[in-house]
């Protein structure tokens, strides 16, 4: 990923590329629908049962200063492991410390097991992105300008230099200001090479696409350091990042908002064709957000192509099916395949329910009990553009032999019915201890989710 024609190589993926290999599990429809005005309050939940958040003396700043209920595995538990306002993304350290990301204090926190906790960093630029390299002694820390790796050892960062300078945001002259998406992550893999989220500047922002280096992509630092280059495109935020144990980088995306109807037909009720029109309940269904396995080259489609899970596409109130999810153009950006035939692209291994707003992306590897020993955990933040706003959450997705399975609800109850929240979970990271820390930046709260004893 560092030559001349390799730049040229993402120019062409915007406009046509082969079909790729879909590695998602077997299908698995699933309901989506949605009906009234309550919201959801998780997106599978048969299987959680109720139980009180755990606040212990100190920690009940608002809004957990009252009783919250959370939806958990039945024996599993929920506390309060430390409070950190605005708190991002996370990672553990080699020696049993939890990182935390505050990208508004330019700060990345240590906490030790007992709660406590320190800077290790301070005085960055919006640092967000956390990962350490295989063998843990270098820690990469994603800014919103750049990528800065430092030697880690006995709780102390040092050694800082620059592998990634000059990351679009919006101090960047030629946005003015103007940057929806900046905060980066970062993710390192088994061979040494660094993989580093640019998001588009703004909802179906084209421009992004001719940009150097193209924003709206996964960017690849090879091992050792050198040029970032395109990795993927077409990736509309995927501020999701992770490799996974068996050497696979995958992206979790925020999806477009307000997309108009991609059919040319009537929508429900509607007396004429409802194409290119921007309906309430059609976008609270769509798109699908892509949880997909990234290769060099792919196009997850943005802003041309969209994720529709519908099974009967176009028809209000459709089932939808999450996995393998297939591409259609936009109305608005792509009407009739005009900028990218659709079909060329290979569907999204699995998915989100539209406006799900995945942000953190890490995978257990056994630290975890069964079911929950190999898979991918992701912290749902529940986004705005949907009536009912889709409810944040803890999701988890099976994984084994390279394919993904489909999306179960690992931690819910953080909105109730009438789409009042009192937390919103941004990562979810397995723990040495067997239990899982979940950062939420909108009750300014780290969790320890356990299981069973």
């Amino acid at each position: 990923m560092r030559s001349a024609p390799l730049r040229g190589a993402w120019i062409a993926a915007l406009t046509v590329l082969p079909l790729l290999a879909a590695c998602g599990a077997g299908p698995n429809p699933v309901t989506n629908a949605v009906s009234g005005n309550e919201a959801p309050v998780a997106a599978a939940a048969a299987e959680l049962v109720p139980v009180p958040l755990d606040v212990p003396p100190g920690l009940g700043d608002a809004p957990l200063d009252q009783p919250r209920e959370a939806l958990v595995p039945p024996g599993w538990t929920l506390s309060v492991f430390a409070r950190v306002p605005n708190a991002r993304l996370a990672v553990w350290t080699p020696d049993r410390n939890l990182l935390v990301s505050v990208p508004d204090d330019g700060r990345v926190l240590l906490l030790t097991p007992d709660g406590a906790q320190r800077s290790l960093l301070d005085g960055l630029t919006q640092p967000h992105g956390l990962a350490f390299s295989p063998d843990g002694s270098t820690l990469h820390v994603a800014e919103s300008n750049r990528v800065v790796s430092y030697d880690y050892a006995g709780g102390a960062a040092t050694g800082p230099r620059v592998v990634a300078d000059g990351l679009p945001d919006a101090n960047s002259p030629d946005l003015r200001g103007a940057y929806g998406h900046e905060l980066k992550s970062v993710a390192a893999g088994p061979d040494g090479a660094l993989y580093v989220s640019i998001g588009s500047t703004g909802n179906i922002s084209v421009e992004d696409l001719a940009a150097t280096p193209p924003r709206a992509s996964i960017l690849r630092i090879p091992p050792g350091g050198g040029p970032a280059e395109p990795f993927a495109v077409g990736v509309r935020n995927g501020t999701g990042l992770a490799v996974a144990p068996d050497g696979a980088v995958w992206t979790a995306v925020n999806g477009r908002d307000n997309v108009p109807y991609p059919y040319d037909r009537p929508y429900g009720d509607a007396s004429g064709s409802s194409f290119g029109d921007v309906i309430n309940q059609y976008v609270t269904a769509h798109p699908a957000e892509p949880l997909a396995r990234l290769t060099a080259g792919r196009n997850l489609g943005w802003p041309y192509c969209n994720p529709d899970p519908d099974t009967q596409p176009g028809v209000q109130g459709s089932p939808q099916d999450l996995t393998d999810v297939p591409m259609v153009p936009d109305a608005e950006l792509n009407p009739g395949g005009s900028e990218l035939d659709c079909a060329t692209l290979a569907p999204m291994e699995q998915a989100f329910p539209a406006h799900s707003a995945p942000l953190g992306l890490a995978f257990t590897d056994g630290e975890l009990p069964a079911p929950y020993t190999g898979g991918a955990l992701a912290g749902v933040h529940g986004s705005w553009n949907a009536d009912p706003p889709r409810a944040p959450e803890v999701s988890y997705f099976p994984y084994a032999e390279g394919r993904m399975g489909p999306q179960q609800t690992l931690v819910g109850g953080f909105q109730d019915p009438s789409g009042a929240r009192w937390g919103r979970p941004v990562a979810a990271v397995p723990g040495p201890d067997g239990a899982v820390y979940i950062t939420d930046d909108d009750a300014g709260a780290v969790y320890r989710l356990a299981p069973p004893a």
